[in-house]
């Protein structure tokens, strides 16, 4: 009975001992969604096309990441092939358009652009920055995969599940890390967020213009002057979401990976 006893309280101290270093070890996991941006659903999934505009280099990578992000329940994209210059790649109403070129030393690997128009996204862009990839260090299969998978991921209205560039805490692509090794595709949580921000679906009335209330299709614009205001900072103290004023009803917002030490910096609240 002695001993049944002391085995029994030296469990419970592991247990104690096990629970708060488990709770360490696992990230807590929020919510992620970027603001409330979100399409007009009208059926039971987001059917929003996405056009390749790349080359060989990127074609495999585009095509797991749109299979990835078509895993969840509520996204089915048709994946087509574009006719965009990729080196503007100017968006295009009702769809996500995927361009890569050689954009320069902006200091930036890859950009997601989203137009909203009512307060819903209406054209998506995301732009792959071979001036970078082409390099050693950039030119791998895990970070054309992660960069490839989180500037779509945002296309659709993700946002970060963690936002500290020197860390990784998931084995999401939605982690906005500098180790991209286990983090080339979605993982169940992002699944889940989109079932939360696609939980609601719309008349075919109210997405009838498709188009926004401009009529305009939109550059994304490959630097800071070209994005407007910064309006969110990273961990590292770089701004990293912009918004541009395009016409009365309509603005861009542009979302941004950093190189490794690349992005300005300057004074801001977090």
């Amino acid at each position: 009975m002695k001993l049944f006893d002391k085995s029994k309280r030296r469990l419970g101290i592991i247990a104690a001992v096990a629970a708060p270093v488990a709770m360490l070890a696992t990230p807590v996991l929020a919510t992620h969604s970027w603001s409330t941006y979100h399409w007009l659903r009208t059926g039971p999934e987001l059917t929003v096309p996405v056009y390749k505009n790349v080359n060989a280099t990127w074609d495999s990578f585009v095509n797991v990441a749109v299979a990835d992000w078509n895993r969840s329940t509520v996204i089915n994209s048709p994946l087509l092939v574009g006719t965009a210059n990729p080196k503007t790649c100017k968006g295009v109403a009702g769809t996500i358009q995927v361009c890569n070129a050689a954009y320069g030393r902006t200091g930036w690997l890859g950009i997601a652009s989203i137009s909203l128009s009512g307060g819903h996204i209406s054209q998506g862009t995301t732009k792959l920055n071979d001036t970078y990839f082409s390099t050693a260090q950039y030119n791998t299969p895990s970070w054309k995969a992660l960069v490839t998978c989180q500037e779509i991921g945002h296309d659709y209205g993700l946002g970060h599940q963690d936002e500290d560039f020197a860390t990784d805490l998931t084995n999401s692509c939605m982690d906005y890390t500098s180790l991209p090794g286990g983090n080339e595709h979605p993982d169940a949580h992002d699944f889940e967020q989109l079932e939360t921000i696609y939980a609601h679906s719309h008349s075919a009335m109210i997405a009838g213009g498709g188009r926004g209330a401009s009529g305009i299709d939109v550059e994304p614009g490959d630097t800071p002057a070209a994005w407007g205001r910064a309006i969110h900072f990273d961990k590292q103290g770089r701004p990293d979401v912009f918004e541009r004023i395009d016409a009365p009803g309509q603005k861009t917002i542009t979302h941004v990976f950093w190189a490794l030490g690349e992005g300005p910096r300057g004074n801001h609240e977090h």
